[in-house]
């Protein structure tokens, strides 16, 4: 299962050319795609009027649910703490969605590069068209 992070679904509803738009759509097709609260709250946060909102919001808990458990924002807390020891600090968000998807053994699909400094997570890269 991916994750993907609001960078990518904001080339999916944004740029219809996009190689984010084939691959989340694929994902979508192939069931293989979920959604986190976190996720859910920033892309709906970027909707222009009511009609893309109910759309977006619509879409988007059509997808399999991840729970943002007590262990995941534990675990949240533990990358970024051993982040902030190396200097390192990432947004709430990002950290989050990353401990989700290792609670429930995601992979993680985002354009921020950031994402590459928290060890252990998965990442998914598409295949190039």
């Amino acid at each position: 299962m991916i994750i993907a992070d609001t960078s990518v679904w904001i080339s999916f509803f944004n740029f219809p050319d996009s190689s984010e738009k084939r691959a989340v759509g694929f994902l979508i097709d192939a069931d293989d795609i979920a959604i986190t609260g976190v996720a859910l709250t920033e892309i709906l946060q970027g909707c222009r009027s009511r009609k893309d909102f109910s759309m977006v919001k619509d879409l988007l808990l059509a997808l399999p649910w991840l729970e943002t458990t007590q262990s995941v924002w534990i675990k949240a807390g533990e990358i970024s703490s051993s982040l902030l020891r190396r200097g390192v600090t990432l947004p709430i968000p990002d950290l989050v969605l990353a401990a989700v998807a290792m609670e429930y053994k995601c992979r993680v699909y985002s354009l921020d590069r950031h994402f590459e400094m928290i060890p252990g997570l998965d990442r998914f890269q598409p295949a190039p068209p």
